[in-house]
């Protein structure tokens, strides 16, 4: 906690390549993912309450899944209303952004600041939003 994250790259599902600089100035979760993932699936709700309830005051997820099947990540997306960016090599484990990052389980996220200092790491459910609601209320 307290480092700055690196800057990253990668395509999204529309294959547009999406910057972790693009959304400096903001609250940001950096949120490693998989559909073949239980508990990322079970928390996805909790992210999806998070930032509708958050997203209006500069509060945004981006989503790095650990896929390697392009149909079961769209699935997933849609299946859970993942409605943020959500950016994939479809390499799995050896996803560039998860490497440059040692993950090497999911659920796994970094919240940042504005300007992107780590201000915990792994936080969930009501975690989360309790962090989230001392910084943005």
């Amino acid at each position: 906690m307290g480092e700055k994250l690196n800057d990253f790259q990668q395509r999204d599902t529309n294959s547009n390549m999406v910057r972790l600089s693009d959304f400096k100035g903001k609250y940001v979760l950096v949120d490693f993912w998989a559909s073949w993932c239980g508990p990322c699936r079970k928390e996805n709700p909790n992210l999806v309450e998070v930032y509708q309830k958050y997203h209006s005051k500069s509060f945004d997820i981006i989503g790095i899944s650990l896929d390697d099947n392009r149909k079961s990540w769209l699935d997933a997306i849609k299946q859970d209303k993942l409605s943020w960016p959500q950016l994939s090599d479809l390499k799995s484990f050896d996803n560039a952004v998860a490497r440059q990052f040692s993950i090497h389980a999911v659920p796994s996220n970094f919240p940042l600041n504005p300007d992107g200092i780590v201000i915990e790491k792994n936080l969930k459910g009501k975690e989360l939003n309790n962090v989230l609601g001392k910084l943005l209320e």
